[in-house]
């Protein structure tokens, strides 16, 4: 790996690492940059998650600290996704993604007018959804969230925020940091997953996720500080952007 990657790697995972903790697909930044520095696509993929495994643990750590949530607000809804998980890297490790780019693009166009419409609901939360255990509906839910995230992992932080704002209860403060939990309890087995089949550079990874863990402590006091309100202005403008890349690539 070529000296100036390094800087490179490390300012990229600092704006993932951010983004990713306040709404999701950051890793529409680090995967092609890792690309870029010449990894195949499924190499990349299987060493971002090592740079999420480390972000994820900066920010769950940061939110507990501030007693933003409570682990057992999130331990149900992270097993289906576990079990998702499994099944959706070991999809990834052959399978084609442009067509479920385009997919995931349309899905975020249609999440965008949700987020727009329907402000209360990712401000204030739903108190009547939230329940110790989940029920059915949500154990699908994030069953399939859990699929996709072991596949990609790139925009995964969208549906698992729409599942626990819309499908849940919380807002959207909560959401994130739950959010960051069950990606964080999932990520270990998808990870082993691409480490069995040899689909990790590690150096990359330890070095993206340095940047990650940076982004992460910093967004996860800015969620905190400034509120939901503001949390939700940038997941807008993030929801967007990543929509418009991913269906104009």
């Amino acid at each position: 790996m070529e000296w100036y990657f390094i800087p490179a790697l490390i300012g990229a995972g600092i704006l993932c690492g951010f983004i990713n903790t306040l709404a999701g697909s950051g890793s529409l930044i680090s995967l092609p940059l890792l690309m870029f520095m010449g990894l195949p696509a499924n190499v990349a993929n299987g060493t971002n998650r090592v740079a999420i495994l480390l972000q994820n643990i900066v920010g769950v750590s940061s939110f507990k600290k501030q007693k933003v949530f409570k682990i057992s607000e999130g331990i149900w809804l992270a097993i289906p996704a576990i079990l998702g998980s499994l099944l959706g890297a070991s999809m990834a490790i052959s399978l084609n993604e442009e067509i479920m780019t385009k997919v995931i693009g349309g899905l975020l166009v249609f999440m965008f007018f949700i987020i727009l419409l329907k402000p209360d609901a990712w401000i204030k939360g739903q108190a009547g959804l939230i329940r110790s255990k989940p029920n059915l509906l949500q154990i699908v839910i994030f069953f399939f969230i859990g699929i996709y995230g072991g596949f990609i992992q790139a925009g995964v932080g969208f549906f698992l925020l729409a599942g626990l704002v819309l499908g849940t209860g919380f807002d959207l403060v909560k959401a994130n940091a739950i959010k960051l939990l069950i990606v964080l309890l999932y990520t270990p087995f998808a990870l082993a997953i691409f480490i069995y089949n040899d689909q990790v550079y590690w150096i990359a990874g330890l070095i993206l996720g340095v940047g990650n863990m940076i982004g992460a402590f910093v967004a996860s006091r800015f969620a905190v500080s400034w509120g939901a309100k503001a949390v939700r202005i940038i997941l807008l403008i993030i929801v967007f952007g990543a929509s418009l890349k991913l269906l104009l690539t």
